[in-house]
């Protein structure tokens, strides 16, 4: 791909909603754990990927991802909100051409649904992903608005620049789009999720 916008993985978050010892993006998913799915499907774009994320799930990133591609935030600023760690990896890959905001705790999202909106993001400000007409994630932001991305602060991320500038949705059929992690119960959910893609995907190909 010619255009190549960066993908910010944003995992700073205490995942207060999340009722057990072990954080939720350190949960066994996928063979990996969530965080670890999550950066494997980034990094299979071959797009330019940093990761936003607590000193605490550093080690858990390196496995993946160089250090240079590693954001950590203090405890301090990660309590900033979604806001604030979008700003920090806007910052940090300011030479982009744009930025795809990836929640990491959406692990279903395909590289493919990635690409598609890495690719609208050529002709319009702001793409997010949809399915069904549902609007999901990623969001795509062209580098035309930097510097609003990098003065984001608090728990409504990018809400405000979305209600402000036109915004493309590009639907893809992929319904982990719209899947996120915030509680057990969501958790076994898209591990079931996953399991029947993964079930599926023999049948398409001897189909």
């Amino acid at each position: 791909m010619r255009f190549r916008p960066a993908i910010v993985v944003v995992a700073a978050g205490r995942g207060s909603r999340f009722d057990a010892a072990v954080h939720k993006l350190e949960q066994p998913f996928g063979g990996s754990t969530v965080l670890g799915t999550t950066l494997r499907h980034a990094i299979q774009t071959q797009l330019p990927v940093v990761l936003v994320t607590s000193e605490a799930l550093e080690p858990l990133a390196a496995r993946q991802l160089a250090r240079r591609d590693i954001v950590v935030l203090s405890a301090e600023a990660a309590a900033r909100g979604m806001g604030a760690s979008i700003a920090s990896g806007v910052a940090e890959r300011s030479g982009a051409p744009g930025w795809l905001i990836l929640p990491a705790d959406m692990p279903l999202v395909k590289p493919s649904s990635l690409l598609a909106v890495a690719s609208a993001l050529e002709q319009h400000p702001i793409v997010f992903a949809q399915h069904r007409g549902r609007r999901g994630h990623p969001v795509g932001f062209s580098a035309e608005l930097y510097s609003e991305l990098i003065m984001l602060a608090g728990d409504e991320g990018a809400r405000r620049l979305l209600a402000r500038y036109p915004a493309q949705g590009v639907e893809v059929d992929d319904l982990g789009v719209l899947v996120d992690i915030d509680t057990e119960p969501e958790l076994q959910q898209a591990r079931a999720l996953a399991e029947e893609s993964a079930d599926a995907a023999p049948a398409r190909a001897a189909g």
